[in-house]
């Protein structure tokens, strides 16, 4: 007898050092700390891509939203988010079911039922009606409802902010798709430039003005530029892909998508300091403090598994012995009563889910915290880069317009014979660099414009979630919930 005390005192002794902590250990970043002093950022219209003003990407976009396997498997977490909440909100009511059965059973001779029916086969059969209810005391079941909205919420979110994504993804493409048809146009313009450098070599060299090297290089700056054509050729077509991919489209629209005419220089209203109310806006983050709510009343449901369950069943039917018997009068059964359940020694395990969901609380804070970290680095990193590249679009188109007139005053000076054909191709390669690098900016600037906008929510509009959906789940975190003591 003192072996087996000694063998369990050891046994809840070991359990209880090494059970798990089920206190939170991680806290939410606090707003006050990120740098968030700006005025509120501006509503952007929901199909914000209108601004461009240009009827093919509004076509695209809306393709893009309703045929993006992404967006689709969004939308279809979305209906499995909801019909998880169906089944919570079903378990907190009555349960009713009919049961039946009929089996050829040989009767034990020293059991409950004597002779006659004691010690031969016989067909026992029961049809019954059964009515059952968890009273839900603790609020376990309430508490997995919340989880299961918050969790719905979160989802419906989660499409928000892939519906942000994938019209910032088109934008950024589409602008791509602009920017190698202009790379074609520069190319194209460098071969005819260097067909026409070939041939006033040709004309100097046939005049015995130039030697067959300078013809020579020349022939080979002719034959880079093509081949640089064929390379903008061949990134346009992979830019076209690429939109109808993010469309849902298969290589059957790729004739339909011809060269972007997009208004770049739409003014769009945009925040140059961190918006206070950044968090607010964006669906990702609103997804993140969901899911923490989620957690919060997943725990709080643990929590509960340390008190009582507590049910009220009933039933009503018929039961009896040969087939001939079961649905007369003399069958008929029925009962009812409460049904209690109460933890006495689970070796820890009900303290093991309960530190299981606090973890699962911590992980869903810590991802809170760092989407907020990213949303602000992101909308800081695309305010830096709008201001760069609006300032660096003067100095490159500076530089392009004196390229074109070194390049322009160094060809006739070779033509007439007053300088080298080296000072004239450094001119023409100058000139090359100076109009791909203004593309470039102008491109990149728009995609720029258009991250920003999207860093700070885009078109998603806040105050269409329940406003009793947004609260923050701080207040469901508090160690004072703590149940378990070693």
């Amino acid at each position: 007898m003192k072996k087996t005390v000694v063998l369990l005192s050891a046994l809840l002794l070991s359990a209880c050092v090494s059970s798990p902590t089920t206190t939170p250990q991680a806290s939410q970043v606090a707003p006050e700390k990120l740098g968030l002093s700006g005025a509120a950022a501006p509503q952007f219209p929901d199909e914000w891509w209108k601004a461009f003003h240009d009827p093919q990407v509004d076509r695209l976009a809306e393709l893009v939203l309703a045929g993006n396997p992404t967006l689709q498997g969004a939308l279809a977490r979305i209906r499995a988010a909801e019909a998880q909440l169906s089944v919570a909100r079903a378990d907190d009511l009555p349960q009713a079911t009919l049961d039946g059965q009929e089996q050829r059973e040989l009767f034990s001779q020293n059991y409950i039922i004597p002779p006659p029916f004691g010690g031969t086969y016989q067909w026992f059969g029961q049809v019954e009606g059964n009515l059952s209810w968890n009273i839900d005391f603790w609020g376990k079941q309430a508490a997995i409802i919340a989880r299961a909205r918050d969790n719905a919420k979160a989802a419906s979110l989660d499409a928000a902010a892939a519906r942000l994504a994938l019209s910032g993804a088109l934008a950024e493409t589409y602008i791509n798709l602009l920017l190698a048809y202009e790379d074609s146009d520069i190319a194209a313009q460098t071969v005819a430039e260097r067909e026409g450098i070939l041939t006033l070599t040709q004309g100097r060299f046939n005049a015995g003005l130039e030697n067959a090297s300078a013809v020579e290089q020349a022939k080979s700056l002719l034959a880079l530029a093509r081949a640089d054509q064929k390379r903008t050729a061949a990134q346009r077509d992979m830019d076209v892909h690429a939109i109808a991919a993010l469309a849902g489209q298969g290589a059957a629209a790729y004739g339909t998508i011809t060269r972007p005419a997009p208004h770049l220089d739409t003014a769009l209203p945009l925040p140059t300091a961190l918006p206070a109310d950044l968090l607010a806006r964006r669906p990702d983050i609103l997804a993140a403090e969901a899911r923490i709510d989620a957690a919060a009343k997943g725990r709080e449901a643990a929590h509960a598994d340390f008190y009582p369950n507590i049910n009220l069943a009933a039933f009503a039917g018929f039961q009896a012995i040969g087939l001939s018997n079961l649905l007369t009068g003399g069958s008929f059964t029925y009962g009812a009563g409460p049904a209690i359940h109460l933890p006495i020694f689970d070796a820890g395990k009900i303290r093991a889910n309960y530190a299981g969901a606090t973890a699962d609380l911590d992980a869903a804070v810590e991802a809170y915290n760092g989407a907020v970290l990213d949303a602000v680095r992101q909308t800081a990193d695309a305010m830096t880069q709008v201001a760069s590249l609006e300032s660096q679009r003067g100095d490159q188109q500076a530089a392009l317009d004196s390229a074109t007139r070194a390049f322009a005053l160094a060809e006739t000076r070779y033509r007439t014979g007053l300088s080298d054909q080296i000072v004239m191709l450094n001119a023409e390669s100058t000139l090359l660099t100076a109009r791909e690098q203004l593309a470039t900016v102008v491109a990149s600037s728009t995609i720029q414009r258009v991250t920003l906008l999207l860093s700070v929510g885009g078109g998603f509009n806040p105050a269409e979630q329940d406003p009793d959906q947004t609260k923050s789940a701080a207040a469901d975190i508090s160690p004072n919930t703590d149940i378990a003591k070693d």
